[in-house]
Formats: structure tokens, sequence, C-alpha cells
């Protein structure tokens, strides 16, 4: 009896491996993207919203995220991203609807939820800016497989104020579960700034998404 049930359960196992390697191999896989076969799990986290509201990890859930690191000083990357993913949001959207845009402002100091609010709707009303402190920022960024550095001012930067943080250009891609999809990674080239293509983000998410389903 035990070796016949034996038998039944490594038959299940089988097919069950079979259908998820047919699917793997048969559905286009994205291309531009580096995509988590076994996805990477994002850890609780506390952060707060441009409206002043707290979010966590609940508002993860049934969403495809992307999650972007930046503040609203940067005087290059982050308002060339944030414009590329306005470009290409409603078809972010028509391929999945509960679609959302995060910036995670990475400059607590400076980027208060009220600036934080006016900077966002400059680029789409419906994106969502998120700060914390950095003792939530560091560990939140690093389980995403990103980084940032305050650049300390000195001299007449010091007095008024004016520094750079140093972050990833990349945007994560967080499934409707909670975990870590995909990461994309920018454009990079001698002496260009750093950008997000939008047509290949579009592609891969659509793969992405049917890989998913």
């Amino acid at each position: 009896m035990n070796k016949l049930l034996y038998v039944i359960v490594a038959l299940v196992a089988g097919a069950i491996g079979f259908f998820v390697f047919q699917k793997s191999t048969v559905l286009p896989q994205p291309e531009h993207a580096l995509y988590y076969q076994q996805v990477r799990e994002v850890k609780p986290f506390q952060l707060t919203d441009h409206h002043n509201q707290v979010f966590t990890k609940e508002q993860l859930a049934n969403k495809w995220s992307w999650v972007f690191l930046g503040y609203t000083s940067c005087p290059d990357v982050c308002p060339t991203t944030l414009q590329e993913l306005n470009f290409v949001y409603d078809d972010l959207k028509a391929i999945s609807k509960d679609t959302q845009i995060l910036l995670v402002s990475v400059d607590p100091s400076r980027d208060t939820p009220e600036k934080l609010a006016q900077y966002i709707a400059y680029f789409n009303e419906e994106f969502i800016a998120l700060t914390a402190d950095h003792g939530v920022l560091f560990p939140f960024a690093r389980n995403l497989g990103m980084m940032y550095a305050i650049n300390e001012p000195e001299g007449d930067e010091a007095d008024n104020n004016g520094y750079l943080v140093d972050h990833s250009a990349s945007l994560v891609l967080i499934n409707p579960q909670g975990d870590i999809a995909a990461i994309f990674k920018p454009r990079q080239a001698l002496g260009v700034l750093p950008t997000i293509d939008g047509e290949k983000l579009v592609s891969d998410f659509a793969k992405i998404v049917k890989l998913a389903e």
C-alpha cells in the first residue's frame, strides 16, 4: 500500500514539474529584465506616503508595484525616470490594471510628505511617493537589491543644505503576492545619463504577467 502511495505521489510531482517546465519554456521569457524564476521575499516594512499615511507591505497585495529610489532634489535620473514611467503608464495599466508606481525618497531630511506630494503630482497624480527615516530606508533598499548614500555637504553647500544623494537607478517589480519578481536596470552608456527604456519595460512586463498567470 505504501509503495503504491509513493508511486502516485511521484507521478503527481512529476506531472507538476513537467507543467512548470513546459510553461517556462513555451511562454516567451523576459529579455531585458533580471527575472527571478524563484521570487524573492519582500520583508515587512513601514513607510509614510505623500498623504502622510502609513504604507506597509499590505499595500503591495494584489498589485504589480514598480519601486524606484529617488529624491525631489535629484537633478537628472529621478525626473527622467519618472517622466518615462508616466509616458508608459497607460501601457503598463493596459497589461494589468492593478499597477502602481512607487517613488521611495532616500532624502527624508528634505523630502517631507508635503514636498513629495507636490513633486510626484507633477509627473502623475496616481503615482505614490514614500519615505521614512534611514533606519527603515537602508534595510528596505537593501532587501530590494538597491542602495543609496548621502554625499555629506561641505562649505557653502552645508550652509545652504545642498547635497546630492547617490542611489540605484534600477526599477524593482514586485508581484501581487508581495515578492520581488524582477529588476530592470537602466541603459548605461559612456557619457550618457542612465535611463529606463520604456518600450522594453512594457514588453517584459507583459511577459512576466503572462508567466504569473
